[in-house]
């Protein structure tokens, strides 16, 4: 049974070739960071890694760890089942893989591209997918990440596909403070003069 691309080359290529297509697909090799163990077996199946890279130090900030999660999902029910039972799955889904990643200590947290949904963008149907779209400030899906942030003191970064008041659809990726608030973009002109 194939697990990951990871133990699929570990088990066929020889150690000293394997290093260096560790280092073709994924650069500098990095420390492996300890998770608990809960994480690493967890009751739901989910594949949980964490790695450690150093930053440049910088003289005048005291030196602070962040913990960066990424989630990688897939759908959970088939794409015939109702757009709402396909987006409630997901996110149930979704709240165990950032409860785990809360477990990890994760600072801030990154979901994929229009994570509420199937991902449909190589099929280019428009319908019914384009009824995912929602507003990115008041939508389901900003509502239901709000608690989790302010619940685990977490900055989720949530990418989905944006209804806004004009009815244009946007793949836009919404920041939600640790303290359940999005962050807004607010656009002011730069002035060299103060």
């Amino acid at each position: 049974m194939f697990e990951n691309i990871d133990t699929c080359l570990e088990k066929y290529i020889p150690q000293e070739e394997l290093n260096h297509v560790q280092r073709i697909l994924y650069g500098k090799k990095l420390e492996e960071l300890q998770l608990p163990e809960s994480c690493i077996n967890n009751v739901d199946d989910v594949e949980v890694k964490g790695f450690k890279f150093d930053s440049l130090t910088e003289e005048l900030r005291e030196k602070r760890i962040v913990r960066v999660g990424v989630i990688q999902n897939q759908i959970v029910l088939p794409t015939t089942a109702p757009l709402v039972e396909q987006r409630n799955a997901i996110y149930q889904k979704i709240s165990k893989i950032i409860s785990l990643a809360a477990e990890a200590n994760v600072n801030v947290l990154c979901l994929q591209e229009a994570w509420p949904m199937p991902f449909v963008f190589c099929t280019r149907e428009k319908f019914p997918w384009c009824e995912f779209a929602e507003s990115a400030e008041t939508g389901p899906t900003t509502l239901f990440l709000k608690d989790i942030c302010k619940q685990y003191n977490m900055v989720i970064i949530s990418p989905i596909l944006e209804r806004d008041e004009q009815e244009v659809i946007w793949n836009t990726a919404v920041v939600i403070d640790n303290f359940g608030k999005v962050i807004e973009n607010i656009e002011k002109p730069y002035t060299s003069s103060g």
